[in-house]
């Protein structure tokens, strides 16, 4: 009987593989367990009650969407202790880029082991692969430190945190329609590592266990599926030093460089603040003297005209990858620093502020504003905000 059910189910699979335009063979039990971190969201209770194969069809259906095939469906079964994935509504090997992921999610995990093995893991970190991104129509690749733990064990979304969900804004902000956002976020974190969203220092460290890995997923991202390269942003301190460090330029904020990650391939990067450093920047505590709040605003509206401006460059670059890195930054910069500067100002005490229009476009009429907005050089906070998807 047991046979007869085994049999049945390799019948099952083989079909259901045959009849899909993607399928692929994931590995073992224990590779699919490591790779999707399962389960996700486990203590005692699970939050969500779902099977091994049902998690990677969550994130698999997600990619999928993402790309922009809703019709798509994902199928994954298991037979004789081996995972399968069938996919039907896309392209002929569209597999591809999933295999190219998990491979080089070994290699995440052979860097995890070695880091808890010499005695640098912490106990509420978890491995978290990038999963769910855009596999085909991506448009843009973006570098950052360390996803929080909340995407993965609240979540199971790597794109939902506030970070991702600031950056997606100023993208709608800059032109791109917000269901084609997720295209342009496709996220290489230098540490696979999902932690508290404090663990910043506690992760400067284990940058380089995991360097076989960060190197393999910026190859296989730099380009698209029909081989076009495609525009890169570095956010916050550790990821820009990171660039330095692995490919030689130093990238500063709003500053461009070009990368080389594998022969043949020029990859225009800029440099970013961190998504969620406005906060810090942009908190009065963080300086001194009467006029704190007068500091803390001049160095929001600073922030928020470098943030817009790295926006508007990936959203062109990723809108059409031929234009020129470097005439679409000095149009991006004219824009949101100097002939839109009153609307960064607004957008600054609407979104960070949390005032209402009306008294955004009150709040940036006044004079001591009209200065700042000429030149939107003005000092931040010296220490950097640990940089996280916070």
């Amino acid at each position: 009987m047991f046979k007869l059910a085994a049999l049945t189910l390799a019948a099952l699979t083989l079909s259901t593989a045959a009849q899909a335009d993607a399928d692929l063979k994931l590995g073992s039990t224990e590779r699919v367990t490591r790779l999707f971190a399962y389960p996700n969201n486990c203590n005692v209770i699970c939050f969500r009650n779902w099977t091994l194969e049902q998690t990677v069809e969550h994130y698999l259906t997600q990619s999928v969407q993402r790309d922009g095939y809703s019709d798509a469906k994902v199928q994954v079964k298991t037979d004789n202790n081996q995972l399968y994935a069938a996919i039907t509504g896309v392209p002929r090997g569209y597999e591809k880029p999933l295999a190219a992921l998990l491979d080089a999610g070994d290699l995440a995990y052979t860097g995890a082991s070695k880091l808890n093995a010499d005695g640098k893991w912490a106990y509420s970190w978890y491995l978290f692969l990038p999963l769910g991104m855009a596999l085909e129509n991506r448009r843009s690749v973006e570098l950052l430190h360390f996803p929080p733990d909340y995407s993965l064990t609240q979540a199971q979304d790597y794109l939902e945190s506030k970070t991702t969900d600031r950056w997606a804004t100023l993208l709608t902000i800059n032109g791109i329609p917000a269901d084609q956002t997720p295209a342009f976020q496709t996220i290489i974190d230098i540490a696979p590592i999902a932690a508290p969203s404090n663990a910043g220092k506690d992760l400067e460290g284990v940058y380089d266990y995991f360097k076989d890995y960060q190197t393999t997923m910026v190859k296989e991202v730099s380009q698209n599926a029909s081989g076009a390269t495609l525009p890169m942003v570095a956010f916050g301190a550790p990821v820009r030093n990171w660039i330095k460090q692995q490919y030689g330029p130093t990238v500063n904020v709003l500053g461009l460089a070009t990368i080389s990650p594998k022969e043949g391939v020029k990859v225009p990067v800029l440099g970013s603040n961190h998504p969620s450093y406005i906060w810090y920047a942009a908190d009065p505590d963080s300086y001194t003297g009467k006029d704190a709040q007068a500091q803390a605003d001049a160095a929001g509206l600073k922030v928020m005209g470098q943030d817009l401006s790295a926006a508007c460059w990936q959203a062109a670059m990723g809108r059409d990858l031929d234009s020129n890195p470097d005439i679409e930054l000095r149009s991006c910069t004219q824009t949101w620093q100097v002939a839109q500067a009153v609307k960064t100002c607004e957008l600054f005490y609407t979104s960070i502020r949390n005032l209402t229009p009306g008294q955004a476009t009150a709040k940036c009429a006044t004079t001591p504003i009209k200065a700042q907005l000429k030149q939107l050089k003005v000092p931040t906070p010296a220490t950097a905000v640990p940089a996280t998807h916070l």
